[in-house]
């Protein structure tokens, strides 16, 4: 998908962290954004399942692309993440990420990350986010 906004299309392209870990963008838009990603061996740890620090990863990727859907630079000024259930090795997982308040120039955003196919929660993840007032600030 091709987001309808330069803001979240410029910084998409340039992500080259969420890009590495095979995430794509489904949808953006609107203080929303879904972004699905397909467990690898390479992201398993020593228990078997996927590394927790992968799936806080994908959910920031899904708040940001939320919390920038707005057309203005916002960065992450802080998150929450609770894990309710465990991945494993070729489960797509999908972050849905949402605006849940904003204010001025700061908002909170919650993501829930599921497993496709059975709809599992996998984790909860809040987000605090902060807009930036120049837009090369972001740097």
């Amino acid at each position: 998908m091709t987001p309808d906004n330069p803001i979240v299309e410029r910084m998409w392209e340039q992500d080259q962290a969420s890009r590495s870990l095979g995430m794509v963008l489904r949808q953006a838009g609107d203080g929303a954004a879904r972004i699905a990603m397909t467990v690898r061996d390479d992201m398993i740890n020593g228990w078997d399942i996927c590394h927790g620090g992968i799936i806080a990863a994908l959910a920031d990727s899904a708040f940001a692309v939320a919390c920038n859907s707005r057309g203005v630079v916002t960065v992450a000024s802080g998150f929450d993440v609770d894990f309710l259930h465990s991945a494993a090795a070729g489960d797509v997982l999908v972050a849905c990420a949402s605006e849940r308040s904003k204010r001025g120039r700061s908002g909170i955003y919650d993501v829930t990350v599921i497993r496709e196919g059975d709809d599992r929660t996998i984790a909860e993840f809040r987000g605090r986010s902060r807009e930036m007032s120049r837009p090369n600030e972001a740097r």
